[in-house]
């Protein structure tokens, strides 16, 4: 009926019908895998500032907030603020008025930026701003997860700077989730926001290979610029990123590729990835097909 109401060609139809089964498939996937965490609404210490039925916010510091969705797995968006501009990171699943919201918390002009295209982080909140910024390696999945927004698609450049004034965040490109998974630091600040591109359960579609270099390339950044922590894409409070799991996931994905570790089969895996393997403190879904 969904399709149907759309007035979409024969072809587009089967494309969107099949599109929304992978949609329900991918939430559904996440939602299993972190029932654990999912059947609490988190550990947080930071001070709630917004509440209704759709997301909370609470304050990290002075000048940036994480708000959490409450439809997958406490899927995150960081409203950063500068003197003169505001960025916000990712719109969650399915939040009402979110430009609304942001406006209620900081009365900058503010910036849509997506860490990857997926429709936990780029859901239906998209529609309310007329601009967003993402990874162009993303775009083949924009008309599955973004069938309806109209506004204007700009993209990011790896290590390029968004001057807030007075505050600089540096665009990071990590690819490994999906081809355009992007971080991005605050080098005065000390700590980032990588998305699902670093978590300790990670659906791997690109390959082993890219991931690694993905991670190898964050924990220089961090050791570099003295960043303590990043903010990941599911954040529970408290357990943010840090080299540590950097490492781990280094050494995980290398014991896969070296035969030291055998995935476990797993058939009905998303997005056909058919194995997981799980050490360190790590899951790791992937395919055959990775192994590079």
């Amino acid at each position: 009926d969904l399709v149907r109401s759309r007035g979409l060609g024969d072809v587009y139809k089967r494309q969107t019908y099949y599109g929304m089964k992978r949609i329900v498939l991918f939430i559904l996937v996440i939602i299993l895998n972190q029932y654990s965490l999912s059947a609490q609404e988190g550990q947080f210490k930071e001070k709630e500032v917004f509440r209704n039925d759709d997301v909370v916010f609470r304050q990290i510091d002075g000048h940036t907030w994480v708000g959490t969705g409450k439809l997958v797995s406490n899927e995150s968006m960081y409203l950063i603020e500068g003197n003169d501009k505001a960025i916000l990171i990712d719109a969650g699943t399915k939040i009402a008025g979110l430009d609304k919201i942001v406006k209620s918390l900081t009365t900058r002009p503010v910036i849509l930026i997506a860490t990857h295209v997926h429709p936990d982080h780029t859901g239906t909140a998209v529609n309310c701003f007329p601009e967003i910024y993402l990874n162009a390696a993303d775009i083949p999945n924009v008309p599955m997860f973004m069938p309806n927004y109209k506004g204007t698609i700009k993209y990011l450049k790896d290590g390029e700077i968004f001057d807030l004034g007075g505050r600089q965040i540096e665009v990071v490109f990590t690819p490994g989730h999906t081809p355009g998974s992007t971080s991005f630091i605050d080098k005065d600040a000390a700590y980032g926001f990588s998305g699902d591109a670093f978590n300790s359960y990670l659906l791997l579609t690109t390959n082993f290979s890219t991931l690694i270099a993905s991670c190898e390339r964050m924990a220089d950044t961090l050791k570099k610029f003295g960043i303590t922590h990043f903010y990941t894409g599911h954040y529970y409070g408290g357990d943010v990123g840090t080299l540590q799991l950097l490492n781990n996931m280094i050494t995980l994905s290398k014991d896969i590729l070296t035969g030291r570790r055998e995935g476990k089969t797993n058939p009905g895996g998303m997005l056909g990835l058919n194995k997981s393997a799980n050490a360190y403190g790590i899951t790791i879904n992937y395919s055959d097909a990775q192994m590079k």
